[in-house]
């Protein structure tokens, strides 16, 4: 069997368009997330009574700017999706705020929060389950028009029309059920029935996890291009971190319902501040098998604990190759130790890595990745 291409084979070194290194100072913020904490209750007994809480998603703070893309990364089970749909409300939170555009989606009442929707928007995980069967091209795409607006039969035609050109999708295809079509070609359905209300910010949960690689690179190259056209924000949710290199500017990594982590792509890339970072990216395949043969593997031991009872300290102190007494003790703080380069860990205190050089130019939108065959 015939390895899968690595993705970053096709990506030249420099970036195409220059990034602000700095988004603080020349962005305005989109999304603020402050203190976000998400809690599914445990009951048990005879009386069903609450006995415990998994913590998805635990005290996880962090801002988009507008026009970036932020990546989430980590393993199965850390709480990447949760966190993308808590920020979109689809769960209740526990705690915490989530300030989108000036308001703070947490407080609002259902009937404001329904008028908040459409500059809010998601694309799922799953291609397939997440279209209705039932449901031609047109009425799926054309289904947010039905519920924002009262617009005439014509000019949602007119609407849906528009967006099926926009990602790809041929007009004739409007009457066809999703069963028709292609992995690809669902997710690119997916996409169009997230821009019909034409959002700002758009929560992109692992949009390409179910698809093949060829047509992996198809759909990020779509969203970078509807993202240059309607100045779209995006939540980019993904376990393939060569591919979030591409198409992120900035790289949150999650592990166990807290970020550890938090740096524009360049300098996470480039200088890894957290051992649970570290591991990751050693696990990222080379193209090159020469250089893949130098790499050190980190290897982590252990299982991950369970978010119900999450040990005492350091979420990762239990895996850490670098753990120190401390760390089974008391939690770090998140702090920023260069410009821009957020982590929480303790090792960085005791060895003061405040001289490290930050806000390096992110390699997002690089040129276009390589395609096959069309999805």
């Amino acid at each position: 069997m015939t390895a899968a291409p690595d993705m970053t084979a096709a990506l030249p070194p420099e970036s195409a368009r220059d990034t602000p290194t700095n988004p603080a100072t020349q962005r305005r913020k989109l999304v603020e997330v402050k203190n976000l904490k998400l809690y599914f209750p445990i009951f048990g007994g005879l009386l069903r009574r609450q006995v415990g809480d998994v913590k998805a998603v635990d005290d996880v703070s962090f801002d988009i700017y507008e026009g970036e893309t932020l990546g989430i990364v980590g393993e199965s089970g850390c709480g990447k999706s949760t966190c993308g749909r808590a920020v979109l409300r689809l769960y209740e939170l526990t705690e915490g705020s989530v300030v989108i555009d000036g308001q703070d989606i947490a407080t609002l009442s259902p009937e404001k929060l329904r008028l908040k929707r459409p500059s809010m928007q998601m694309v799922f995980q799953d291609p397939q389950a997440s279209l209705n069967p039932r449901m031609t091209v047109a009425s799926i795409i054309g289904e947010p028009l039905d519920e924002h607006t009262n617009w005439p039969r014509t000019k949602k035609l007119e609407r849906i029309y528009e967006l099926m050109d926009a990602v790809g999708l041929n007009r004739d295809y409007a009457n066809r059920y999703p069963h028709a079509f292609s992995g690809g070609q669902r997710q690119r359905i997916g996409i169009a029935r997230a821009l019909a209300l034409n959002p700002r910010f758009i929560v992109c949960d692992e949009p390409i996890a179910a698809l093949d690689v060829s047509i992996q690179a198809q759909v990020v190259n779509l969203l970078e291009e509807l993202q240059d056209q309607f100045g779209l924000t995006y939540m980019f949710i993904s376990h393939d971190l060569s591919m979030v290199r591409h198409i992120a500017d900035r790289v949150a990594v999650m592990y166990l319902g807290k970020l550890v982590e938090l740096a524009p792509v360049s300098a996470l890339y480039a200088n890894p501040l957290h051992p649970y970072t570290e591991a990751l990216l050693s696990a990222v395949p080379e193209p090159d098998p020469f250089a893949e043969t130098r790499k050190e593997r980190v290897v982590l031991k252990g299982d991950v604990p369970s978010p119900s009872n999450p040990p005492k300290g350091c979420n990762f102190c239990t895996r850490c190759p670098k753990v120190m007494e401390i760390c089974r003790e008391v939690e770090p703080a998140f702090r920023e130790y260069a410009p821009g380069h957020f982590a929480a860990c303790h090792l960085l205190e005791e060895t003061g890595t405040a001289a490290l050089n930050g806000g390096m130019r992110p390699e997002h939108n690089q040129t276009r990745i390589q395609q096959g065959e069309d999805a």
